[in-house]
């Protein structure tokens, strides 16, 4: 029996293929998994998804779970630890920036109820649903330049637009699917 029709990206690499099936635009409502994926998401700025794909257990172990207090009460002792841990991306601006992030986003969390709540306020709470029929996906757009604004005026880092597009693409506010990927909601 072939395999299914999926988007390109992923590729034949099964960590890929299990992330795009399971998790890559699947609408996420959770804080916790919010979390996790934009403190991934800013790990991965300037390289590949599958090297942080590779790294995540790594994270979940570095950062406590992905636990935004634990996060928020790390530090400079703790980021001199991290540069030391080669199951994460040593970088010191990024591993800060995990750190920071982790306050801002606990500091939303008490304003507005819950994360997920504010981010999905941006599409009204339902999911964007884009139809391409080509790999020509955009690198950002005008909602993840309105997201990325509105982090980075909250406090946060390694937030760009770009970096927000990818994550509003993984966490299901956006999805991308490829029309002939078996998970394009409108495919047929």
């Amino acid at each position: 029996m072939p395999a299914p029709a999926r988007c390109a990206w992923c590729g034949d690499d099964p960590l890929y293929v299990a992330y795009h099936d399971q998790e890559w635009g699947r609408p996420e409502r959770d804080d916790s998994k919010l979390f996790e994926m934009l403190i991934l998401e800013g790990a991965q700025a300037g390289l590949s998804w599958i090297t942080i794909l590779r790294k995540r257990e790594g994270y979940r172990r570095a950062f406590h779970g992905f636990d935004p207090v634990k996060v928020a009460a790390m530090d400079e002792n703790d980021v001199e630890r991290l540069m030391q841990d080669a199951g994460i991306v040593r970088n010191r601006l990024k591993i800060r920036s995990a750190i920071r992030n982790a306050k801002v986003f606990l500091q939303m969390q008490r304003q507005h109820g819950s994360f997920a709540g504010w981010l999905w306020a941006h599409v009204d709470g339902r999911p964007l649903l884009r139809r391409h029929d080509d790999e020509r996906v955009p690198a950002s757009t005008e909602l993840s330049d309105r997201v990325s604004k509105a982090l980075k005026k909250a406090g946060m880092n390694f937030v760009g637009s770009t970096v927000i597009y990818a994550y509003l693409q993984a966490c299901g506010v956006v999805n991308d699917h490829m029309s002939d990927c078996f998970l394009c909601p409108d495919r047929g």
